[in-house]
């Protein structure tokens, strides 16, 4: 206990340093972030901490939770229900109705099964699409440069959070019916491709996400720092403490996001603690560890393998809604798998897979590394080839400060793996 508090201690002293060092802003920005990551690797490590199952989707359910807050919270397009809008809902309800009338005859009909199948496949997709392209034509016709989307529903941003889960746990749960009852590999595969599917979908559909026009000045729930610098009560209480206002204007709102995502955090940790050290979290971690003895003592192997896909799946959406949020906007083309998939991975690693409390660790570590080691390194890099004459070799080393928080990931990595193989506060 004395080992984990220390080490927490020490995450703490490196957010106060840059504070101290740079500026608070820059140091609230961090941990916002930080805790948004922290959040998305408790998701991840309730998947493979748990039950050991290998999820490399992790941005493709971030970005459903992204797509959340646009759905929940941006108000409607005026006039995109009635030009386009409904053909659109009833194009997306003949398509389900088609997989389910095909799922239905290849289980009841007892012959000719295929063919039908595919007569049914067929059939519904003409009929899709000949109800499908005229209504996605006529919204993204709708004052294309700003809007050509369908738009929200108009509601409170904090609501997107919750839903942002729901959106990732349906997807989790498709992924799951079809790929959990495999090998661990094809999991894999099947979670790289449906993130992949997820990201095509948002980058070209501009009818529900504006593709790669991104939808910009989503909803915030704290204050925005001009309407602070307005407020002569603000404006008079940071003067009073000798505070620039646009300055502590900006810290404030951080300091906002930082109670809300605090809470999110504490939540989440709470339920996750509480589950991990019930009978239920006994039971994932004896199907993780022999699934063969956990189904002969009767246990629904595949059943729980779905319940903690689905979970764990459901937090990263939450997350991803609340980095959405925190953004103010929805860009497609961010979603990264170096940044969400990789990174979120590092982080499970390094601070412990199985441990609640070394996945939140791990999340605060690495995240600030991965933003503080480049210009860190590019100051390094200036001091170190100062003796040296401008020229070719110079500016090359210097060129390559930008690609010093891929070294250091690595490196933090190997050592970890070489001197912690179960991270810095590893699972029991």
């Amino acid at each position: 206990m004395m080992r984990n508090a220390l080490l927490f201690a020490l995450m703490a002293a490196l957010f106060v340093f840059t504070g101290l060092t740079q500026s608070w802003n820059v140091a609230l920005t961090i941990l916002n972030m930080g805790v948004i990551s922290a959040i998305m690797a408790l998701g991840v490590n309730m998947q493979w901490g748990y039950a050991g199952l290998f999820n490399i989707g992790v941005m493709g359910f971030a970005a459903l939770g992204g797509l959340a807050v646009v759905l929940v919270a941006t108000p409607p397009v005026e006039g995109a229900m009635a030009a386009g809008g409904w053909r659109i809902l009833g194009a997306l309800a003949v398509g389900v109705a088609a997989l389910v009338a095909a799922s239905l005859v290849w289980r009841r009909l007892p012959r000719f099964r295929m063919l039908a199948v595919l007569s049914i496949i067929v059939a519904g997709f003409f009929i899709f699409r000949g109800i499908f392209d005229p209504g996605v034509a006529a919204v993204e016709a709708i004052n294309p440069t700003i809007q050509g989307n369908l738009g929200g529903f108009g509601l409170p941003v904090l609501l997107a959070w919750p839903a942002g889960g729901i959106l990732a746990a349906l997807a989790a749960w498709a992924i799951g019916k079809t790929a959990l009852g495999l090998r661990s590999d094809y999991l894999a595969i099947a979670t790289l491709g449906i993130a992949e599917i997820t990201l095509a979908i948002l980058r070209n559909e501009e009818w529900l996400s504006r593709g790669v026009k991104n939808v910009i000045g989503l909803p915030r729930p704290v204050p925005y720092e001009v309407d602070l610098q307005r407020s002569t009560a603000f404006v008079d209480w940071a003067t009073g403490f000798g505070f620039d206002p646009a300055a502590a204007s900006s810290i404030v709102v951080k300091l906002c996001y930082l109670g809300l995502f605090a809470v999110v955090l504490a939540l989440v940790m709470l339920l996750a603690e509480l589950a991990l050290h019930s009978p239920w979290g006994r039971m994932m971690r004896a199907i993780r560890d022999n699934e063969v003895a956990a189904g002969a003592m009767g246990k629904n192997v595949k059943a729980r393998h779905l319940q903690i896909f689905i979970i764990g799946s459901a937090v990263i959406g939450i997350a991803g809604a609340m980095m959405t949020t925190l953004d103010s906007q929805l860009t497609p083309s961010a979603y990264q798998p170096l940044r969400f998939t990789f990174l979120i991975w590092v982080m499970v690693i390094v601070g412990g897979s199985g441990n609640n409390w070394g996945a939140m660790l791990g999340g605060f570590l690495i995240w600030w590394l991965w933003v503080m080691v480049e210009p860190m390194g590019a100051s390094l890099l200036h001091t170190l080839t100062a003796p040296l004459p401008d020229g070719w070799a110079k500016a090359h080393l210097l060129d390559g400060a930008a690609h010093m928080r891929l070294l250091t990931m690595g490196i933090i990595l190997l050592l970890v793996l070489r001197f912690s193989p179960r991270g810095l506060i590893p699972g029991r």
